[in-house]
């Protein structure tokens, strides 16, 4: 029994060492949870057409919307641990999923291999034409003396726009009205229409409104300014020193993904992103590229985003 059990380990073995050695030998599907067009597809797209040139194979881009991103989350969690298989993720894997979406049964931790940051945006705080103030700071006091009657808009209760204008009211001890709308589009036109103050939206969102005038941008939701908006202040010099609020995405495959296989897809990931080209088209849609150091490096900061996901998620209500 035991010279069975042996010889079936070493045959596994052989079979993981064969495949990392000659992977990829086939196109790859990077699977993202958001459909065509949005940022997170912009991302995906600018980073696999190099990845595939790099890789010496496509790696095709697949649009599973739905469920938040709950259900391209389960596909690639089902998936073969192969390598051919991947997830364009972020920090809502870990905790923020299962308490918005029951129908979510994975575990961020022992369902993912993580493999490397890919991108961090910083997002936009933006009011519409016409608000009264013209800073952060004018904002903030505005809310101080007329408490619970400023609004602001997000794509939903509980997903990351609404966590961002969260997050911003406890750290300024502010009271506003928070306004859920079924997806970013008409969130934005909200805002644009003058029916809500503001929004926290991402850079592909809210830049062609407001580049058609119709609403108006404040500030970048990082703690510093942002070299992608160098006219925008940050938040720090806006007076609010416990707000720092990014969007990232980031690389992932199933658990129990090859070392070969996903040490592969890390350096494969650093060299793209590295690239000028690259770099620049996702600059253009208001991204940075920011590889991880290191696989470990990616793993330690994508639990501790989630973590701080989840736990503004809980204090949201969503999903109670």
């Amino acid at each position: 029994m035991f010279k069975k059990t042996l010889v079936a380990a070493l045959a596994a073995a052989s079979c993981t060492v064969a495949l990392a050695q000659g992977y990829p030998s086939r196109p790859i599907t990077l699977v993202v949870g958001f459909p065509p067009g949005g940022g997170a597809d912009a991302v995906a797209r600018i980073v696999t057409d190099k990845l595939g040139k790099v890789l010496g194979q496509p790696v095709v881009v697949d649009n599973k919307p739905g469920a938040g991103t709950t259900l391209a989350s389960d596909i690639v969690a089902r998936a073969p641990a192969d390598g051919y298989t991947l997830l364009l993720g972020s920090a809502n894997l870990y905790g923020s999923d299962q308490l918005l979406y029951k129908s979510a049964k994975y575990d961020g931790v022992k369902d993912f291999t993580p493999i490397s940051r890919w991108a961090v945006s910083p997002m936009l705080l933006a009011v519409r034409q016409g608000f009264p103030e013209q800073s952060v700071q004018g904002l903030i006091d505005l809310a101080r003396k007329t408490p619970g009657k400023l609004t602001y808009s997000s794509s939903g209760t509980g997903v990351i726009t609404h966590l961002a204008g969260l997050s911003f009211t406890q750290a300024t001890a502010i009271d506003m009205l928070h306004v859920p709308y079924k997806g970013g589009a008409p969130s934005l036109q909200a805002v644009g229409a003058g029916d809500v103050d503001m929004t926290f939206g991402s850079p592909p969102s809210v830049l062609p409104l407001a580049q058609a005038n119709k609403l108006r941008m404040l500030a970048v939701t990082t703690a510093e300014r942002s070299p992608l908006f160098p006219d925008l202040p940050g938040m720090r010099e806006s007076g609010v020193k416990d707000y720092d609020f990014t969007l990232w995405f980031g690389l992932f495959g199933p658990a129990g993904l090859p070392a070969d296989v996903s040490k592969k897809l890390f350096d494969a990931s650093v060299q793209v992103l590295g690239d000028p080209e690259v770099k620049a088209r996702l600059e253009k849609q208001g991204n940075l590229a920011v590889p991880s150091a290191s696989q470990q490096e990616f793993k330690d900061w994508a639990l501790k985003e989630g973590k701080g996901s989840k736990a503004l998620t809980e204090r949201s209500g969503a999903g109670l």
